[in-house]
């Protein structure tokens, strides 16, 4: 590969980056110089990035140093940096609701990554995450609620219908109360043993309220939960023939199929976090061990990540999609599709995007990676038998 090949991605980055808002300069060639070396390497290895760094005749060593100096340098604040380019990105995007997927996952069992995504054609993009250390995936609520903030703060301006996707880790009346306060609708799975208030009758746990039978739902409207009688929310209660278990799902808006169907948009970001790792950029490899590098880091692979879904998308869209993705039909990610492209560019020639913007709408050619997987989403929250009962207080 030439240095004309390397400049065409080290220029759209740059081009991408410039306007965030960085203290020095020499932070944003840094910061290119790790994204070049992250795409073209296929890599997580800071050591394996050093080719692709931009000067002349400079010494391996010292440009592990640059990259490792880049991690632990508190002057960075990614969050702050990151803000304009998820903005930037979503100026185009006309959906009218908005899905964030709010999860955490483990790194090595000793360092938590809480993370919301925004839900996009199958997978989820990071909106805003953090690492801390800690050794269980249940966080309380003080210590993520500066995530959630921080995603309202790289929303603001876009003026859509958000609604938030949360497992039953995040089952607290809190969460709640904060969303409302952010106007947002939210979607969160309750855990076994949650108490629900109806009229005239004594507080139940919500698992005496679901179905027995598999392929049946129940709605309940205008109902109270918990010991603090938070409400009036609404229930979605049912008991999936097809995996066998049974669903508890809270909304602040009246539920029905829709809401089963909306909570199912969650899963995604188990996609997102599988990009992260094995199947996309092997974060676990990387050999950082500390929460500040490992969000600096972060940052790093959310920008490969909205760079390359964008590109895999535009591939998609323009129909060149056979030129890197082997599958009959599409059977790889958006993410995977852009990154071949990338590198296809820079290798054999072509174009490339300059800037970075999501498109809303249906997705054009979902994945099929196989038959089983298509026919088991397609499965899922499939029910013959629904009710639907609303209280009276």
């Amino acid at each position: 590969m030439t240095k004309i090949e390397n400049n065409l991605i080290r220029d759209v980055f740059l081009n991408i980056l410039a306007s965030c808002g960085w203290k020095d300069r020499r932070h944003l060639k840094t910061c290119v110089d790790m994204l070049v070396g992250l795409i073209l390497s296929r890599t997580i290895h800071l050591t394996q990035w050093i080719p692709f760094a931009s000067g002349r005749w400079l010494f391996a060593q010292s440009v592990q140093r640059r990259f490792s100096r880049w991690l632990d340098n508190d002057e960075i604040d990614t969050q702050k940096l990151y803000s304009p380019v998820i903005r930037d990105t979503l100026s185009e995007f006309d959906n009218t609701v908005i899905y964030l997927a709010f999860d955490t996952s483990m790194l090595w069992n000793q360092y938590c990554m809480i993370r919301v995504s925004i839900v996009y054609r199958g997978r989820a993009i990071p909106l805003a995450w953090e690492v801390i250390y800690h050794s269980s995936s249940s966080v309380a609520f003080r210590r993520y609620k500066k995530v959630l903030e921080q995603a309202r703060k790289n929303l603001e301006g876009l003026n859509k219908r958000v609604v938030l996707l949360a497992d039953r880790g995040f089952m607290d009346v809190n969460l709640m109360r904060l969303c409302r306060r952010f106007k947002w609708r939210f979607r969160i799975r309750a855990k076994v043993g949650f108490q629900v208030h109806r009229p005239g009758r004594p507080p139940c746990p919500i698992e005496q309220l679901c179905p027995t039978f598999p392929g049946k739902a129940l709605f309940l409207h205008n109902v109270y939960i918990s010991g603090e009688r938070y409400g009036p929310v609404s229930l979605a209660l049912a008991y999936d023939k097809a995996s066998g278990e049974r669903w508890y799902i809270i909304s602040d808006e009246p539920t029905s199929l829709n809401t089963l169907a909306e909570y199912g948009l969650r899963f995604d970001i188990e996609e997102n976090f599988l990009d992260d790792k094995s199947n996309g950029f092997q974060l676990e490899s990387s050999g950082i061990r500390t929460s500040a590098g490992l969000n600096r880091l972060c940052f790093i692979l959310a920008v490969a990540t909205l760079y390359l879904v964008a590109q895999g998308t535009e591939v998609v869209a323009q129909n060149k999609r056979r030129l890197v993705d082997p599958h009959w039909s599409r059977g790889q990610s958006y993410l995977r599709i852009g990154w071949d492209w990338v590198r296809r560019a820079v290798y054999q020639g072509g174009e490339v995007l300059k800037s970075i913007r999501l498109v809303g709408g249906s997705d054009p050619e979902p994945a099929r990676a196989s038959r089983k997987q298509a026919e088991k989403r397609t499965q899922r929250f499939s029910f013959f038998e629904c009710n639907s009962l609303i209280f009276n207080w």
